[in-house]
């Protein structure tokens, strides 16, 4: 049979479907050597587990969501109002919660940094 480009042979695929099967089925890592393991996640990692960081949520802290919101916005979205930050959300793909947030705040407002737009969403202007 032919394999294209494929540059392992077909026993080495199979050789490799068997190293991954416990893997796979027992859902933790399989390997005596440490040093195989994958490395856990650090204390300061953002939690991407939990899903996004959108306020109004329990666990979104003023921290998180400035950290958030200065990820996805940077210095150069700044002094803006909430129209126009929410569209440069929606142009780096925040989440639609985050957006819909910055959208909500009152349109007269301008912000001059993400700390003052993460204040406000977090205090409930949003």
């Amino acid at each position: 049979m032919q394999r294209g480009s494929d540059r392992l042979s077909v026993h080495r695929d199979d050789e490799m479907k068997h190293e991954l099967q416990g893997l796979l089925r027992s859902g933790h890592p399989t390997r005596s050597e440490e040093w195989h393991d994958p490395e856990p996640s650090a204390d300061d990692d953002p939690e991407v587990w939990g899903g996004p960081v959108v306020p109004g949520n329990p666990r979104a802290s003023l921290e998180k969501v400035r950290l958030e919101l200065a990820r996805l916005l940077g210095r150069s979205s700044f002094p803006a109002a909430a129209e126009e930050l929410a569209r440069a959300l929606r142009r780096k793909n925040a989440p639609d919660a985050l957006v819909e947030a910055v959208r909500r705040l009152p349109h007269k407002e301008r912000y001059s940094t993400v700390q003052e737009l993460a204040e406000t969403l977090v205090r409930g202007g949003g």
